[in-house]
């Protein structure tokens, strides 16, 4: 990577932490809402269907909202090869993944698998692309926050693990995807955070608004006004808006900072279940909780800046 490109990424991260920090939140309360949303989309709405009209309803939105703002879509086909990949690893697998598996996956072993996206990015960026060095203070990160949403839920969530084999394993393989999304976005640094989202939720829809046309014949259905609701709450907020903030961030956080999100959807979803359900936290909540907060924090303020003129602490530095 060239050495200005490097000072023009890092350069977010040191002077707009606690902006990135609210996108943050920002993108976990969408997408830990998501859930909710297929739940109640996934009632009377075929899987493969309401996927395809999650990304169809968001790329249109995206489209139009570019174009309002007179921001052209790119047209040349490596830069759409590239929408293709990523719509395949943050959208068209993980979604139909999880809105399946959901019929059948208890929400909490649920949560604990997907948040497992923060571990898989950590690996990936270590042993394959090598594009950003783990320090110490990410790897504590990881380990915090996963060992928080374990405390969170509750380890007797765990004793469904393996009676449904398939599903979960689904939503394991869409946890890799979104790990495998996240550091694969970093190749979209030169365009507005509005275009690879728009862009992947075109291709998303283009490949499954047929395989719906043909699996679901959506014109025999009958879907409730809940579903529906759940399906427009879903494409507008926790999937159009959410990819744009999602992108941004990549670029700034990183993509093992970006996924730091999906340990912060658990305690959102505590506070929802508190302010709106009248839910208590038990003392290992509690302290599961300061995990995720601990944990969240170093994987995603900015490191010290480096005094002028010091020598880099490795003699590699970043790749």
């Amino acid at each position: 990577m060239p050495a200005n490109l490097t000072a023009e990424a890092r350069a977010p991260r040191a002077n707009g932490a606690a902006p990135d920090l609210a996108l943050l939140l920002a993108l976990s309360t969408l997408w830990g809402a998501s859930y909710t949303f297929i739940r109640l989309g996934v009632a009377t709405i075929p899987p493969v269907t309401l996927i395809a009209a999650r990304t169809l309803i968001a790329g249109v939105l995206l489209v139009a909202w570019m174009a309002a703002r007179g921001m052209p879509m790119p047209r040349d086909a490596g830069t759409w090869r590239r929408f293709a990949v990523q719509a395949m690893l943050n959208s068209v697998v993980p979604f139909t993944l999880i809105a399946w598996a959901e019929q059948s996956v208890p929400a909490g072993l649920a949560t604990i698998l997907n948040a497992a996206s923060p571990v898989m990015a950590m690996l990936g960026t270590r042993l394959v692309t090598r594009h950003e060095r783990i320090a110490a203070r990410k790897l504590f990160g990881v380990i915090a926050g996963l060992a928080g949403i374990c405390m969170i839920v509750g380890t007797s969530v765990l004793g469904g693990l393996g009676q449904q084999l398939l599903p979960q394993l689904a939503i394991v393989a869409a946890t890799a995807c979104y790990a495998g999304a996240a550091i694969y976005g970093r190749s979209f640094r030169d365009l507005a955070p509005a275009a690879p989202a728009a862009g992947s939720m075109i291709v998303g829809a283009a490949l499954l608004v047929p395989a719906s046309l043909v699996i679901d014949r959506p014109w025999t259905l009958h879907p409730s006004m809940s579903s529906l609701a759940a399906l427009l709450a879903l494409s507008v907020f926790s999937t159009a808006l959410a990819f744009v903030i999602y992108f941004r961030l990549v670029r700034t956080l990183g993509p093992v900072g970006t996924t730091a999100q999906a340990y912060l959807r658990v305690p959102i979803g505590v506070a929802i279940g508190i302010v709106f359900l009248g839910e208590s936290l038990t003392a290992g909540a509690w302290a599961g909780l300061a995990c995720v907060v601990a944990g969240v924090a170093a994987m995603t303020m900015p490191a010290r800046e480096r005094p002028a003129g010091a020598k880099p602490a490795t003699p590699t530095g970043r790749a």
